[in-house]
Formats: C-alpha cells, structure tokens, sequence
C-alpha cells in the first residue's frame, strides 16, 4: 500500500470543545484535526488534559461544550461501542488486558464487533459460526505475524514482559480495523530497544493498514520522528499546533516545559 497523503482530507474535527470536572476545567475551548493517514501527536505536562480529550474523541467523556465530526459526521453524546463500531480503536496508558487469556485471545477480542453470527451459533461451534470463527482467527494470526509475537501467541499475557504486553494491546486494536487508531502513552514504562520496536509497528501499522494514528507520548525525541503534526496542551488549552519542527520552536511550548510560564 503506498503511503498516505499527508494534506488529505480531514477525518476527524475537534471543534471548541470543554470539559469540567466539577470546579476542575480539563479542557478549554481546544480545536484541532486529524487528517486521513496522518501520525498526529498530542503533547503536553502532566495534566495538560491529554488523556482527557481522547476520552473525548473515543465518547468515554461527553463534554459540556463544543463538537466533534467524526468521518464527515457530528456526534453529539455518543458511548465507547459506538465509537468502536464506527471505526475509532484505542490503547490504554496502563495496559488493560484479560491477563489470564492468551495472547491470541486478548487480540481475538478485538474481532468481537466483527462478529455476525449470534451467541447461540457460536455455542454450537459448527457451521456458519465455525466458518467465521476461523476467519477471524486467520486475521488475527496475520496481526501477529506482523507484530512478530508469534513465540508468546498461547501465553497468558499476564506472565509477559511490560514492552510485549504493549504490543498484544496494539494487537487487540489493530484487529478492530480501525479508521482512527488512538494510543495512549504507547511506549511508557520501556527500555530503549522496546521503544525502537514500537516506533517501527506504529510507522508500519500507518503504512501497511492505511490507519490514521493520534498518539499522547511523553518521549518528545519520539514524537519529532514519528509525527507530521503535533498539537500541544498546557492546563487544559491549546498553546500550539503544527509541524514538530514548528512546535518545538514556539515560545509558548519552551515555556510550558521549562516551567517558565507558570
């Protein structure tokens, strides 16, 4: 698959949107987009309101002000399945996994929406049902052949290292298809190499899937390689927007990380 235009169109739109915690402001009147096949990173300090506006996007939190258009449509109060089922995936900052299944069936969970055939069909293991089972399970093992995972593929995710249980997570959402594949903090808690890795599955999982891709990292040599556009949050608002190198000289970014503004 040739690699996705940059400048394309827009496939999902923040506009003005807020959100409250009671006399807490999360976030403030943020605006921002994430272009179709973009690498679109979401920075900040501690508490900037990161994690809080992808809650947002994938309707975990419904904010009291603005709007977001998601693939040309505006979603008003909409829940985490519909978002999922709409093409919105997403990893957590700390792993959420069913430490007891295995590899294979963390990564088998994310085919659940893609699943037609009924609870009754799937009880009986036969027919219809054993046909799509096994579909699914060949998609599945295509995720972890490129992932590369396919030593741990009957181990219980719970005995694995940190960096490879990361990875069944980018599994699991990778087998959801999605269009908008948000990661949260995907290589916090990892050494050196393990981060290597991940930078190379997420450049591929753009390249390879097509999947447009909104990460929150903290590793900001990370970020200047991996992303085309990065939007900044300081207390809740956004200080910048643009291309790494365009972020990383703006005055306003120097300071929030510096601690010079505050």
């Amino acid at each position: 698959m040739a690699a996705p235009a940059r400048d394309g169109e827009v496939l999902l739109k923040v506009e003005d949107v807020s959100l409250s915690f009671g006399g807490v402001k999360a976030i403030q009147g943020v605006s921002f987009d994430i272009r179709k096949g973009e690498i679109r990173a979401i920075i900040g300090p501690n508490g900037a309101g990161k994690t809080s506006m992808l809650n947002v996007i994938n309707g975990f939190y419904h904010p009291q002000q603005g709007r977001i258009t998601f693939k040309g449509n505006v979603r008003s109060a909409m829940r985490p399945h519909e978002a999922a089922a709409g093409g919105i995936a997403r990893t957590f900052q700390n792993v959420a996994l069913f430490k007891g299944m295995s590899t294979i069936d963390n990564i088998m969970a994310g085919r659940s929406l893609k699943m037609k055939r009924g609870f009754g069909w799937q009880l009986w293991r036969g027919g219809p049902a054993l046909a799509e089972d096994v579909a699914h399970r060949r998609f599945v093992e295509g995720i972890i052949d490129f992932l590369e995972i396919q030593a741990i593929r009957k181990q219980p995710v719970g005995r694995l290292p940190y960096g490879l249980q990361k990875r069944v997570e980018l599994g699991r959402a990778l087998a959801m298809e999605p269009d908008l594949l948000l990661l949260d903090e995907p290589m916090a808690g990892m050494n050196v190499e393990e981060k290597e890795d991940m930078c190379r599955f997420i450049l591929d999982t753009r390249e390879q899937f097509g999947t447009t891709i909104a990460l929150i990292e903290h590793d900001m040599g990370v970020v200047m390689d991996l992303s085309d556009r990065v939007v900044v949050l300081d207390y809740g608002r956004k200080i910048a927007d643009g291309t790494p190198d365009e972020v990383k000289a703006d005055q306003s970014v120097i300071d929030a990380y510096l601690g010079v503004a505050h």
